[in-house]
């Protein structure tokens, strides 16, 4: 091994690994140079404890003290809820007790002092199996939406789906907030911040300020949704462009209305309570007005946000900075609203949101969080059978080593803001929770490499937050999954997903269900593959092959896709179903959902209505309208939420799901 490779395996830099066809790899020194680069050289800190200790309920923790105890005294835990435990301390290593109660406590050894996180032994689930639709928000319009499926869409969704069809969870794409200066981003996976949302996503009818406009205001602002209202009836794509500029002048002029006594206290506790995380998020919106979105080519003295000149900006720009508080302010209410919403329907579980993988390299997070973010690489994914050159999604990642210096807060203040008001939270390529695939910057897929994350910290304080949220996590464990993440999550209580395509064993043929994981969401698709009903025509195929995604042969990928739908079909007639239409296929592949031990079963909201255009196709920009297309049927006619508790579709879907979850397996 060369000085260079070992340097990097010291730094869980993966020097080779086994592609997605099993041959090895090795990777190019090139590589290696620019990921250990964008690692940085650590800050040296050598302190008498780590910098953050994670722990486990019921499970005793080892943790080095790297002086002598007797000079710094006795390493003490401060309990979150108060009062104190000792640590035994020997040989220098200190241990900490396996009977803590789960929480945010702090180790203090002397004068240095380190957060101590204990996670849960494990987390609840519901007590039945529960289904619930997937749904691409921005999607699924109503009459009353400006042509853009909002959080009052959202909340109606959840209340008729769990009140009249026995729903227990709605699942959302991630509602992360974009730019919101001009040009917005498409992508929900490709946010200006994880932890605050998209405005876009308001009703701006619910907001109480807006029936006290004046009766001209009101009647502009309706007149001017009006045309937004009308393209809720076509089927072309949704346009963020031209919703914001109608919604945003709008909710300026209701920024600007006088808020009762309560409702100002209500704001400014708001405020308060989010602090500094809010203030830069908000600085940057208004920056980014002033200078675009990348600041990277900011003025030198404004790409810091704890520069003097941004101190200055802030005074100068205080009533923008304010706007965009006071929307995330009421983005939390509709929030609020939609779960309760869920909740009173009788979901047990309620609305389950997403967590996109990162962020935009130019946008707030990247801006505000610089120095918790190796930055030079971008994260993405290597080959595999579907996606065969590989994914960029042009994100940095976290510093493994500048998190764990920061004691995982702003990890944790990200996870603990999505479960605010939520039931569940999904993990997109939770995958990365142990490790990411890092690729030099504007460098192909195939030039990149494994980095090492701590999974037990990054694991653990999800599992912590969820527990102190009561709310499932669902992680998004599809693709190359590296030994032993599977095993670690179902020991923390994560459900995994399971694709009914890529449930299969080592000959390629579909898995029985009885040796379906139990603790998993299980469903026919994702956000990034084809609609159910594209796949059981090959349509994916085509369109793939029209865009030069394919590394095979095009009759070569239709052989084996056929070849897939046949084992599919004869799997299904094992168990006696034996669909003849395409509508048919598709419930009885749910139904075999039903005969699986998965806890949860998703239903894609296209898949119920028959819709074929995918929402996003990996590996395309500009080539496919990604995370634009609105809900249709199999004709491409628009679908209305209004629409939906009559599709006959719907009705029949639902019907054969619900019988198969009330049978015995």
């Amino acid at each position: 091994m060369t000085e260079l490779a070992a340097l990097a395996a010291a730094e869980g830099v993966a020097t080779e690994y086994v592609d997605w066809e099993g041959n090895p790899v090795v990777v190019a020194e090139s590589t290696l140079r620019a990921v250990l680069d964008a690692l940085g050289p650590g800050s040296g800190r050598e302190g008498t404890v780590p910098p953050f200790v994670m722990a486990r309920a019921g499970r005793a923790t080892e943790v080095p003290v790297r002086a002598d105890p007797s000079r710094v005294g006795s390493v003490r835990i401060e309990l979150e809820g108060g009062g104190f435990r000792q640590a035994e301390v020997r040989d220098g290593v200190a241990t900490i007790p396996g009977d803590l109660p789960p929480g945010w406590h702090t180790l203090r050894a002397g004068d240095a002092v380190a957060p101590l996180a204990v996670a849960p032994a494990r987390l609840g689930l519901p007590p039945g199996r529960e289904w619930g639709f997937m749904a691409q928000l921005y999607s699924i319009r109503s009459d009353r939406s400006w042509g853009f499926g909002d959080l009052g869409d959202l909340r109606e969704l959840a209340t008729w789906s769990g009140r009249d069809l026995g729903a227990g969870f709605v699942l959302v794409n991630p509602l992360h907030s974009g730019p919101v200066v001009p040009p917005l981003e498409n992508s929900p996976y490709l946010p200006s911040s994880r932890r605050y949302a998209e405005p876009l996503y308001l009703r701006v009818e619910d907001v109480e300020e807006y029936a006290a406009l004046p009766p001209e205001a009101l009647r502009a602002a309706e007149k001017h949704a009006g045309p937004l209202r009308e393209t809720n009836g076509s089927g072309e794509l949704i346009d963020r462009e031209a919703v914001w500029a109608v919604k945003r002048p709008v909710l300026e002029a209701v920024f600007r209305m006088p808020r009762g006594p309560e409702r100002e206290a209500a704001f400014r506790a708001y405020v308060g309570s989010e602090g500094e995380p809010l203030r830069n998020y908000a600085t940057w919106v208004a920056l980014a007005a002033e200078h675009g979105h990348d600041w990277h080519a900011w003025p030198e003295d404004l790409r810091h946000p704890g520069s003097t000149a941004v101190a200055e900006a802030q005074t100068r720009l205080a009533a923008e900075i304010e706007f965009v508080q006071w929307l995330q302010w009421l983005l939390d209410e509709q929030l609020r609203r939609a779960h309760e919403a869920a909740k009173a329907a009788g979901m047990p579980i309620g609305i389950v949101h997403d967590l996109a993988v990162g962020v935009s390299p130019h946008g707030a997070d990247s801006w505000a969080l610089q120095d918790v973010l190796a930055l030079g690489v971008t994260v993405g994914a290597p080959p595999d059978a579907f996606n065969q050159q590989g994914q960029n999604w042009a994100q940095p990642p976290w510093s493994p080593r500048a998190l764990a210096e920061a004691g995982y807060a702003p990890y944790r203040d990200l996870i603990r803001t999505l479960l605010r008001h939520a039931g569940g939270i999904r993990v997109d390529h939770v995958l990365g929770l142990f490790r990411l695939w890092w690729v030099p910057e504007g460098q192909d897929p195939l030039a990149g490499t494994y980095v090492r994350y701590d999974a037990e910290a990054l694991v653990g304080i999800l599992a912590l937050e969820a527990y102190r949220a009561g709310a499932v996590v669902i992680g998004e464990d599809l693709g190359t999954v590296a030994p032993g993440v599977r095993e670690t999550l179902a020991d923390f209580g994560i459900l995994g997903s399971s694709v009914l395509w890529f449930e299969v064993d080592d000959e390629g043929d579909p898995l029985p269900p009885d040796e379906w994981r139990e603790l998993s969401l299980a469903s026919l698709t994702t956000h990034d593959l084809p609609t159910t009903a594209a796949a059981l025509t090959g349509e994916h195929v085509n369109l793939r092959a029209e865009l030069g995604l394919l590394t095979r042969p095009v009759a070569e990928e239709r052989e084996v896709d056929a070849a897939n739908r046949r084992r599919i079909a004869d799997q299904l007639a094992e168990y006696g179903l034996r669909p003849g239409s395409e509508q048919e296929a598709i419930e009885a592949m749910h139904r075999y959902l039903t005969l699986t031990p998965a806890r949860l079963i998703g239903v894609s909201l296209p898949d119920a209505v028959g819709d074929r255009r995918p929402q996003n196709l990996p590996g395309t920009s500009t080539e496919y309208p990604n995370w634009c297309v609105p809900l249709t049927d199999g004709d491409g006619e628009p679908v209305l939420l209004g629409d939906l508790s009559a599709h006959p579709q719907v009705k029949a879907l639902v019907k054969t799901l619900t019988d198969g979850l009330r049978r015995p397996r």
